[in-house]
């Protein structure tokens, strides 16, 4: 099993390295990655296609220090794909063999369709939605993949791209209007019937386009990946980029200054193509085409997905940082049983199970840096670390549950209130840091618990000693509709 592989991505902007790490059979994360702004398709749209001498070369100094990066890091696995420019350009065959003969690198020429593939295998396996229509644009070219129950039913790639439209049309001044009718008239291609409420948002453009909508908005997190909005609020702030006249304008709109020359362009394909699917959401992506490069490896024997259940994030936290695995189980068991047990005071909706469950798996991962408040070390890896496959929902919710349960308090008023916007009502947060301080105290103290409520008590039967755990119980502040009787068996 290869440990570290790394996936580099020969796009027609910029060429890019990310490297991961496995933990596990299947859990890993993201140990480095570097971008660089290549444009091996500068003023080859004009030149039929043909790849530019200087691009070339800006190139093989790129791939020469990404392969520098892999091999100081122990990569044992290299993976490198070319995209559109290159799958597009009559010379790529020179070009192939001249990186293969100055750098030993074999680069694969992927196909319009499996450019899209590999994003589709990246957003339904990290996203935590499964289903929905990808939509990632480059420079070159505009791939979009159709998902439907954690599948892949359709593929297509269009000839439309940030930089092709910046050097056939906005470079030369062109009319708006005559830049619309080109991105239309390749959207006609689509099928009539691709259509979906979700959107995945994949590449440079669609990222740019969020980290303006989240400065706009002041959101509280600063995370990208599953970052989500409404089509309706944002098509207007859509029509102003790529209507904007100049780089003052795009400034006055929070785009960022090297995003200037290709967001225009960008911006037109990405919402003309969520009028033609008729969304009504986007769901941002921070994987897509290295990302599914390597998980179309990792996962080449399961059908390209994780197994029912599995989540690569919450597995690589563990393998790194957990050292009390038995313990976690017994506190996630208690936790569930409690929720149920409980259920006729606090009324919470069955979801929040897969919060408590989690945050309960997770609760002693900070004692890895330092036992001493080791819940908030914990909860600061939670929110940053639950990278794949939770919204930004999930990981503020889970976070502050593992922060609140060891300080024995009621949840702090004021962090509820700045993340007020991403999380459930107050009462649930309270219910359930309770059961969470519950759980835990008794997965230390006890063995072989049974829980039963009646009446306003929550009796706890055990064939331990609980005394210690009486004692852990008063440190708990109870609401005043919830007695604990702990009763001790005898064998």
């Amino acid at each position: 099993m290869a440990k570290i592989t790394a996936v580099i991505d020969i796009g027609s902007n910029s060429a890019r390295i990310a490297i991961f790490k496995r933990t596990s059979r299947y859990g890993f994360y993201l140990i480095e990655e570097h971008k660089s702004r290549v444009r091996i398709s500068e003023n080859s749209y004009e030149a039929q296609g043909y790849l530019q001498k200087e691009a070339i070369e800006r190139a093989i100094c790129a791939l020469r220090g990404f392969l520098k990066i892999a091999h100081d890091l122990g990569a044992r696995k290299i993976f490198c794909v070319a995209t559109s420019a290159v799958r597009d350009a009559p010379n790529r065959g020179d070009f192939l063999a001249l990186v293969r003969s100055c750098l030993g690198l074999n680069i694969r020429v992927i196909s319009g369709e499996k450019e899209a593939f590999y994003g589709a295998v990246a957003a339904f396996n990290l996203l935590p939605y499964q289903e929905g229509i990808t939509i990632d644009i480059g420079g070159g070219s505009c791939e979009c993949a159709l998902i439907k129950e954690g599948k892949i039913v359709h593929l297509s790639s269009l000839n439309i791209g940030t930089i092709r439209l910046k050097e056939l049309f906005f470079d030369k001044n062109t009319s708006l209007q005559q830049v619309i009718e080109f991105v239309q008239n390749e959207i006609k291609k689509l099928p009539e019937t691709l259509k979906s409420h979700c959107i995945f948002g994949i590449g440079g453009t669609i990222r740019a386009l969020s980290k303006a909508i989240m400065e706009r908005a002041e959101y509280p997190l600063s995370t990208l990946h599953a970052f989500e909005y409404s089509v309706a609020e944002q098509q207007s702030f859509f029509e102003q980029i790529y209507s904007a006249r100049n780089t003052d304008e795009l400034e006055r709109l929070g785009i960022d200054e090297e995003r200037f020359d290709n967001i225009r362009g960008g911006t037109l394909i990405f919402s003309l193509l969520l009028l033609h699917f008729g969304a009504t959401n986007v769901v941002t992506s921070g994987v897509g085409v290295r990302e599914g490069v390597f998980l179309s490896d990792l996962l080449r024997n399961s059908h390209f997905t994780f197994p029912i259940g599995f989540n690569p994030s919450t597995r690589s936290l563990i393998d790194r940082f957990c050292t009390e695995d038995t313990r976690s189980k017994n506190i996630a068991s208690y936790s569930l049983k409690l929720f149920d047990t409980l259920y006729l005071l606090h009324e919470i909706d069955e979801t929040y199970k897969f919060h408590l469950k989690t945050a309960a798996k997770l609760l002693d991962m900070g004692s890895s840096l330092n036992f001493y408040q080791s819940n908030k070390h914990s909860s600061y890896f939670l929110v940053n670390g639950l990278n794949y496959g939770y919204t930004h929902r999930d990981r503020i919710l889970i976070s502050i549950l593992v922060e609140t349960y060891a300080s024995k308090k009621v949840p702090n008023i004021d962090k509820y209130q700045k993340f007020a916007s991403l999380t459930p009502p107050y009462k649930h947060i309270v219910w359930l840091s309770l059961i969470l301080a519950i759980a835990e105290s008794a997965a230390i103290h006890l063995q072989n618990v049974d829980f039963k409520y009646h009446n306003n008590k929550l009796s706890i039967a055990t064939y331990d000693d609980p005394y210690l755990f009486k004692e852990s119980l008063k440190k708990i502040p109870l609401p005043n509709n919830l007695v604990i009787q702990t009763d001790w068996l005898e064998e």
